[in-house]
């Protein structure tokens, strides 16, 4: 399955020291408005939570480092889940001495300093996730 979509608004900004980054994302696009789109956002943050999906257990593995950490690239999508906007992203952090982590953001991720770009996009029908089967994820329909 796919969908044709054109860009709309492109909107910027910087989001607050001590803000839940996932959730200072959402807020934006509830307010905004923004059911379908792209994010991005470089900065650091205080601490983090981020996820790895065990395919065979179907299930989360959580990482919970309470240290600073830069951002070296988060990206994501914004789509419809339960009828709300939804951000899914994945984010490549470094510590003080070089070394890098990733996975899934989840909330818990502290900002120190962030700065988002999010791409809002448009298409004749929304991308709603459903529980797939076949994965055990909230993904995008197939048809």
């Amino acid at each position: 399955m796919y969908l044709q979509v054109s860009e709309a608004r492109k909107i910027m900004g910087r989001l607050k020291k001590g803000d839940d980054l996932l959730q200072a994302l959402t807020k934006i696009c509830q307010e905004l408005g923004i059911t379908l789109g792209e994010v991005k956002v470089i900065g650091a943050v205080s601490q983090v939570r981020i996820g790895y999906y065990h395919q065979n257990s179907r299930n989360y593995e959580w990482l919970d480092l309470a240290r600073p950490m830069e951002i070296l690239a988060l990206e994501g999508n914004i789509s419809l889940k339960d009828g709300k906007p939804f951000v899914h992203a994945h984010v490549t952090l470094a510590d003080g001495e070089g070394r890098a982590y990733g996975g899934h953001v989840a909330e818990g991720t502290m900002v120190f300093a962030a700065e988002f770009v999010i791409q809002e996009l448009k298409a004749d029908r929304s991308l709603d996730r459903q529980m797939d089967e076949e994965t055990g994820l909230f993904l995008w329909p197939k048809k």
